[in-house]
């Protein structure tokens, strides 16, 4: 087997990204847009090594927006190569955090502009609204619900299930 770190042995295993769904007191949504692609998005960014899930997804918000967020839930874990928004092997963490401090203020090196959006103003292009809008304003609102995960396909590795 090769090594996938110095010293650790193992098979290629999917990245891991961090999404931070933030919400403000007007039931607003905190989005960023991409300066590569101009696609606007909530916080996002891979997992960093000595930090928790929550802790990457406080660290990529104040990074991204100057916004201090808290992490209130988790509110789904999704596979991006499923999803068709990755080309790789990546699963997506996906947070609900409240603001709690902070101003507006894109890093200038990953964000072409910052703002807070309601339901029916999203900017556009917004990348997969589809899928986290209505899970994402619903958290903001206050509706607690369990986390999502992408559901098991049937005889993913048992091969030909005719017997």
């Amino acid at each position: 087997m090769e090594s996938i770190g110095e010293g650790v042995p193992g098979y290629v295993t999917p990245k891991v990204a961090i999404g931070a769904i933030v919400g403000n007191e007007k039931g607003e949504i905190l989005l960023v847009q991409r300066k590569d692609s101009g696609v606007w998005l909530y916080p996002t960014g891979w997992a960093d090594v000595g930090y928790s899930p929550a802790e990457v997804a406080m660290k990529e918000v104040e990074e991204e927006t100057g916004i201090i967020a808290e992490p209130l839930q988790l509110l789904g874990v999704v596979d991006g190569m499923r999803m068709g928004f990755s080309r790789f092997g990546m699963y997506m963490l996906l947070f609900h955090l409240r603001a709690t401090g902070g101003e507006l203020n894109g890093h200038p090196l990953e964000t072409g502009d910052v703002g807070w959006f309601a339901p029916d103003a999203l900017p556009t292009p917004t990348a997969g609204a589809q899928w986290w809008g209505e899970m994402a304003f619903a958290a903001i609102a206050g509706d607690v619900r369990p986390a999502t995960f992408d559901a098991p396909r049937e005889n993913l590795w048992r091969g030909d299930a005719t017997d």
